[in-house]
């Protein structure tokens, strides 16, 4: 979410002073010069980023990129860099959370350059695109192995007097360093057949399997399976971390505060004992050119994901892993993005799969799309409340109830992260899974990034196209319902930090007046005051829940 250049050539960075006033007297402010030595030996085309911050360390690439924690950071789209060659960041780069290089105060800062290579793709579709290659790190433009990046330097800086600090794309941040398999924890990467046809390109899935005790010492045993989805992650599932360390009873109070989820270490205890239900857990791997996260499904932008998982990835790791391969033996689970896939894989193939807990879910019903109604709203960024009174559109909240970022931030964050759909992040992911292609082969955005102003036929596309859950099980429950009776489980804050629960709320009204069949599920309220990852249990209790689930509804003489 690039193969790494083999080179390391020594930093040149400069302050370079002019006459101050004359610089002020043009009309110059402050400017970055980036470049990358010759020996590298290739053009690149990509996003460059300078980080500006106060603090030494980590490294200021590291201290970017967030929504409420960011240092100031700016980006500018480059395209054909040959070695040797300069790419400028002045003050018509956006920026977050500052606008533009000229709002930096005066003053001392530390800086670094980063390069997020982008990779060519000839799309089956017949566009050709430049994105960013996830590299088996998630997305993330300030780790990535390949990216270029300048060493960190100290400089004084001040926009009103102008100069040119120049910096050299000096090393290529190295690949990442995959977890070795155990006894309890093996890692699978494959090469899927659909997704490169679809991109032109070498395109991958993967999984984290979790394995129960004594698995080794019965090799004719199979085993039900817990299919956890969310953010990419290579960790193992549930967080299973048998050599971390007990949490103080201090530590313990105050988790308790907002869930129920144990830390990974107590978990492992648990899942590790004899007496432990004897079951299969399996994270997902699915990043995509645009994303850290598929959201499992068949997208327009992202290609055939939902295909390539449930054709490819999990028929072979039901083969591998000696996994009962019937519906009663399959359990679904995630939080976020991961509460959301869990709830439209058991929609889109309800036959599929035995049951699924979606926590905290990405919207579910598009009249809440996190705060905003897509259907009827004119502008994402601000509610009318009078002709004269208009109220900023909140974001994200705390525990409190507290906005601390609002939606025109966020989208100020992703213009500076990327064109084109390219940043990398939340509400881009959304209209690249959701939304249809443009005319440029890129996503069509749902709103303007600077602006606000909402795309009503991009709010139609998703709806018609199936995403809205809410609109597609209301559309489709004469054939899905029966399959899906008593399958369904929604858990949430009533302080969702995202807004989350409103959407929930309105896909329980739905469901609560269905009929022929009802829907027999159901949903759980955190309250009061319970923020986004919350949940009732501990990852051991709801293993022991789902293996539960699986033995009530396994047929007759069943293995188990």
């Amino acid at each position: 979410m690039h193969r790494p250049l083999l080179f390391h050539i020594v930093v040149s960075g400069a302050l370079i002073a002019a006459p101050r006033v004359a610089l002020a007297q043009r009309g110059q402010g402050a400017r970055f010069e980036l470049s990358f030595p010759a020996a590298a030996g290739r053009t690149l085309t990509g996003r460059a980023y300078v980080v500006v911050s106060r603090e030494e360390t980590p490294e200021p690439r590291l201290q970017a990129g967030g929504l409420s924690r960011s240092a100031p950071f700016f980006g500018v789209d480059v395209k054909g860099l040959a070695p040797g060659g300069t790419a400028t960041l002045d003050s018509r780069a956006a920026g977050y959370p500052l606008r533009s290089l000229d709002a930096l105060p005066a003053g001392d800062y530390w800086v670094q350059a980063v390069f997020n290579v982008y990779t060519e793709f000839h799309r089956a579709d017949g566009h050709t695109l430049w994105l960013h290659q996830d590299q088996w790190e998630g997305q993330q433009w300030n780790r990535s192995p390949g990216n270029l990046v300048s060493t960190p330097r100290s400089v004084y800086i001040d926009p009103r007097a102008g100069g040119v600090i120049r910096l050299t794309l000096d090393h290529a941040l190295p690949p990442i360093a995959l977890p070795p398999d155990t006894k309890w924890v093996k890692h699978i990467k494959i090469q899927s057949t659909l997704l490169t046809a679809f991109w032109g390109h070498p395109m991958f899935l993967g999984a984290t399997v979790l394995l129960p005790s004594a698995y080794d010492d019965h090799p004719s045993e199979r085993y039900p399976v817990i299919y956890e989805q969310g953010h990419f992650t290579l960790a193992p599932p549930f967080g299973f971390d048998p050599d971390g360390h007990p949490e103080t009873s201090e530590q313990a109070a105050r988790r308790r505060q907002f869930t129920e989820r144990e830390p990974g270490y107590e978990f492992a205890q648990s899942w590790m004992r004899d007496s432990f239900p004897r079951v299969i857990a399996i994270t997902l791997q699915h990043p995509t050119p645009y994303y850290d996260d598929s959201y499992a499904v068949n997208s327009a932008n992202d290609g055939p994901y939902g295909d390539a998982i449930m054709q490819e990835l999990i028929p072979y790791l039901e083969q591998r892993f000696r996994i009962i391969a019937q519906p009663y033996a399959r359990i679904l689970v995630g939080g976020s993005t991961g509460g959301w896939e869990a709830l439209a894989l058991q929609i889109y193939h309800p036959d599929f799969f035995g049951g699924t807990w979606g926590l905290y879910p990405d919207p579910v019903d598009f009249r809440r799309y996190q705060l905003s109604d897509v259907y009827a709203d004119t502008n994402a960024f601000v509610v009318a409340r009078s002709a004269w009174i208009a109220s900023e559109v909140p974001a994200e909240r705390g525990p409190d109830g507290m906005p601390t970022i609002t939606m025109r931030q966020e989208s100020q964050q992703e213009d500076a992260l990327g064109t084109r759909g390219r940043s990398g992040e939340q509400l881009e992911a959304w209209e690249a899974v959701f939304g249809p292609v443009g005319a440029d082969g890129y996503p069509v955005p749902l709103w303007d990034k600077r602006t606000g102003h909402m795309d009503h036929a991009v709010a139609g596309y998703m709806r018609d196209h199936g995403y809205d859950l809410r609109a597609y099980l209301q559309d489709h429950w004469s054939t899905i319902g029966a399959p899906l009776r008593g399958k369904i489980h929604v858990v949430v804050g009533d302080m969702d930090s995202y807004y989350l629960n409103l959407a929930c709320y309105l896909l329980q009204d739905y469901l609560d007046g269905t009929t022929a069949p009802h829907y027999d599920g159901a949903f759980t309220y955190g309250h009061p005051l319970k923020p986004h990852g919350w949940q009732p249990w501990t990852n051991a209790e709801f293993v022991r829940m789902a293996f539960d689930t699986v033995l009530a509804h396994a047929p007759a003489g069943a293995s188990r």
